[in-house]
């Protein structure tokens, strides 16, 4: 109690799985309440509260911002006034960086406040009424990083050496290197630029002896590969001569910087991995001292047992894992969890109805396509149909066994989750890597109201499919399961801020779980607001585009930012037209899907964030493949490799990692068809390979791969290694059957029929048109080519109207006679070649 008394509350087993705690309080103040189970503190304990005496009519202020808060995320709290002016408020944020302040008079007695912190520590927010402060004030609010649970650093020292001869830089492009240690062990090591203008090899020595680099352009040996290199004992990574000493390794506090030092100057070369794991993901910092040493800090923010792994070359160094006890305050964060059992979906047969499910409210279903790839990479149309009010099912009847490839796009962008994987026959493989989650409700949502989200479970098989929502207040978590393979999952939240969604398909996250969802306050005027005159079309980058707002009588500010594929934002620029417009200009940086994301007063507007796709040949997952040994069962201590096929898949970021039990040493070069990855799996064990284009997942991302053979490194936590390419335009060269194989078209064009004035004559200026079905004709590429007295003719358009039917519109400038060929394939229709007279 705020005199320093201590009272003891009443605990009330309610026999269901919960304990209810009354207190009548007796005095005013700040209170603490610390609740202990078998000894030990409970997630947030102790608990800190005001209380006011009911008579007191001070202005008091309550909410998650004053205690708590995320970097980069709006932080609220309220301010209760109890009838007094709202005039005579003053508030003040100090802390580890400058934060915005907004706030809004509710009109109802209550101000609502929000600030934008952009660095974790502890942030001093004062509350003045008439120059006093108001009781409790100032509070002191924890910024805490964000929230996984794992958190991990790399340091890197290679050896290196230089290598003979000249290369020019176009020429390192086009060169990988690998290198093979006198036990056999290869793995690839990396070229670079030494500053004395020749290349260097650099690679982490794990043996002592004769090394033997060989240096490859497409395959073939370059001039003097390969070569030989000497390793000696004191260069060899050893983590038995690492010294590391500091209290952090002990015991530790919530909310400060833990520091342990490293030593490594004796131990060789080798690259330094921690990792820690524990109730609360820590904020891992690492410096270098001047003597060649280096100290790391950690910052958890919840109490608790952490594990800290410290690896160097791959072995734990001496004492490692160490246990270390973390004590002090948490951070008060509620979590719900429902679990359900998923059984496995029937196996599909050839020639029978497929469909899958998806949730989407709020759309219209004019802008949805979905086609199917099948594994000989024939792609066609498939039926998108409305079950019932925002649930799509997409229709198809394969023709063949195998993966299939279903691309869902709204408004020619993937919907969260597509493209997706389809198995027609006996599954090949199962688990918690192939669950698919994706919808609005995973990116964003609002108080009080239901967020929703789709999760895909039919390609991994039966199991328990696990849902949890973390954050500030507790979800009421509602499950309704499709029948299909399918499911929809929807929350409600009380308060605002930041909550983790947490999936796990039989105890594995599935991927890119948890996800992290901003929950905005209730939408107060922004729902009013709406855009007009959004750009459609061909919008490329590095050029300004712009949209309206109206704001329908609303009353706040307007902020808006684009935040590009690659995950970088932009403020854009906001001007007033008069009292009811804003116009918002933007400007682009790069190809791909870019999100515009526009508040009002902190809130989303309608249909916010708005997806735009820049530029014209947008990458695209759907049209990347991987394939490759290295996709497959690997051994450890042999390199192992993929090619990552991007022909007609436009350009875009192109992100691999490897995600297993120890660090992998990898690395992606330039191939004709696309890009290779080789990689080394030191540790037996399932290794998980993602492959992002552009952010979303390629079919079959995340691979599983399992690892067999000697363990060539010490055990810890998983550990994942990645790396990134901007990828280049890759066209599939003819003729060498690479890339794209052409279908296998079975059609006859002797069954096409044409029809309209077009086919006979034609008039100068005007458009002349004819129609072709080839609805019974099979499956082929329809060409139409026109040619006239003075060369090709102006302009011709084919459109597809569905089923193979298609409508042929043509301009001619000159008089006299023209030649129209029509081809259904290779071969020509009945009539065709076609004499008309202009």
């Amino acid at each position: 109690m705020p005199s320093g008394k201590i009272d003891k509350p009443i605990i009330q087993d309610n026999r269901d799985g919960t304990v209810s705690v009354k207190y009548d309080p007796r005095e005013e103040g700040s209170h603490e309440l610390v609740v202990k189970y078998n000894g030990e503190p409970v997630q947030g304990s102790p608990f800190k509260f005001h209380v006011d005496s009911i008579t007191s009519g001070y202005v008091t202020a309550y909410g998650p911002g004053l205690t708590h808060g995320v970097t980069g995320e709006p932080a609220n709290f309220t301010i209760s006034t109890k009838g007094a002016s709202a005039g005579g408020l003053t508030m003040a944020v100090e802390g580890p960086s400058k934060a915005d302040i907004n706030y809004h008079d509710n009109k109802d007695g209550t101000v609502s406040v929000q600030y934008l912190p952009t660095a974790p520590g502890e942030y001093q927010v004062s509350v003045r009424f008439g120059d006093k402060h108001i009781k409790g004030s100032p509070y002191f609010a924890k910024i805490t990083g964000e929230g996984r649970k794992r958190n991990q650093i790399s340091v890197g020292s290679c050896s290196e050496v230089t290598m003979p001869g000249d290369i020019t830089d176009d020429d390192l492009r086009a060169l990988n290197a690998s290198i093979q240690a006198p036990s056999g062990l290869e793995e690839p090591c990396f070229l670079k630029r030494m500053p004395t203008g020749n290349i260097g090899i650099s690679f982490t020595p794990r043996e002592i002896g004769e090394h033997l680099v060989s240096v490859k352009r497409l395959g073939k040996h370059i001039n003097n590969s390969p070569f030989k290199v000497t390793v000696c004992e004191r260069e060899v990574g050893d983590a038995k001569k690492v010294k590391v000493s500091g209290n952090g390794l002990k015991e530790g506090q919530t909310h400060a910087d833990n520091v342990f030092s490293v030593d490594t100057r004796n131990a060789g070369f080798g690259g330094l991995s921690v990792s820690i794991e524990g109730p609360s993901k820590a904020e891992i910092q690492c410096t270098d001292k001047d003597d060649g040493t280096l100290n790391i800090s950690y910052k958890p923010t919840e109490p608790g047992y952490y594990i800290v792994n410290l690896k160097f070359a791959d072995h734990h160094v001496e004492g490692s894992p160490f246990t270390v006890k973390v004590a002090g305050e948490g951070s008060n964060r509620k979590r719900e969890k429902i679990q359900r059992e998923r059984d496995a979906v029937p196996i599909t047969e050839i020639g029978s109805q497929c469909k899958l499910t998806f949730k989407m409210p709020g759309i219209t279903s004019f802008d949805l396509a979905a086609c199917v790839t099948s594994p000989s990479n024939v792609t066609e149309d498939a039926e998108i149909q409305e079950v019932e009010d925002g649930l799509y099912s997409v229709h198809f009847v394969p023709k063949e066994l195998g993966v299939h490839t279903v691309s869902v796009r709204y408004s020619e962008m993937h919907i969260p989750g597509s493209p997706f994987q389809f198995t027609v026959g006996p599954l090949r493989d199962s688990g918690s890597h192939l669950v698919k989650a994706g919808g609005s409700g995973l990116e964003r949502g609002i108080v009080g109201e239901a967020a929703e989200f789709n999760v895909w479970t039919r390609e991994a098989g039966g199991g328990s499919l696990a849902i949890s929502v973390e954050g500030p207040s507790k979800a009421d978590i509602e499950f309704k399961d499709r029948k299909d393979g399918s499911c929809d999952v929807s929350y409600k939240v009380s308060e605002p801020g930041e909550y983790r969604v947490g999936l796990k398909f039989n105890d594995r996250h599935i991927p890119d779980s948890p996800f992290k969802v901003y929950i905005s306050p209730d939408a107060g005027d922004a729902h009013k607001l709406e855009v007009q005159q959004f750009p459609q079309g061909n919008i490329q980058a590095d050029a300004p585009y712009q949209f309206m707002v109206r704001k329908n009588g609303a009353k706040g500010e307007l902020d808006a930012k684009i935040v590009a594929p690659s995950g970088t934002d932009d403020d854009c620029f906001i001007q007033v037209i008069d009292g009811e417009m804003y116009s918002v200009r933007f400007y682009p940086r790069e190809n791909g899907i870019h999100a515009i994301h526009v508040k009002f007063n902190g809130v989303h507007i309608p249909d916010s964030p708005f997806r735009i796709k820049v530029g014209k040949d947008v990458a695209d997952p759907a049209a990347v493949h991987a394939s490759g040994n290295g996709l497959d069962d690997v051994k450890t201590g042999h390199k192992a490799d993929f090619i990552i096929n991007t022909c007609n898949a436009g350009v875009g970021t192109l992100a691999v990692s490897i995600d297993g039990p120890s660090k992998v040493a990898m690395d992606c070069t330039e191939v004709e068809e696309g890009y290779k990855v080789r990689y080394t799996p030191l540790l037996p064990g399932e290794h998980y390979i993602t492959v992002k284009y552009n952010n979303m997942h390629i079919v079959g991302s995340p691979f599983k791969v399992h690892a067999t053979g000697d363990k060539l490194a010490d055990e810890g936590a998983q550990e994942t290694s990645t790396v990134i390419v901007e990828t280049v335009q890759k066209v599939a060269k003819g003729g060498k059957n690479t890339g794209v194989h052409l279908p296998n078209f079975k059609s006859d064009a002797t069954k096409v029929v044409s029809k309209g004035m077009g086919l006979k004559k034609a008039y100068m200026g005007k458009q002349n048109q004819f129609s072709i079905c080839a609805t019974d004709a099979g499956n082929n590429i329809l060409y139409v080519g026109m040619h006239g007295p003075k060369g090709p003719c102006e302009e011709l358009h084919v459109k597809h109207a569905g089923h193979n039917n298609y409508n042929v519109q043509y301009l001619v400038r000159d008089r006299g006679q023209y030649v129209l060929l029509i081809k259904w394939g290779e071969e020509h229709i009945p009539g065709s070649p076609f004499q008309i007279d202009v």
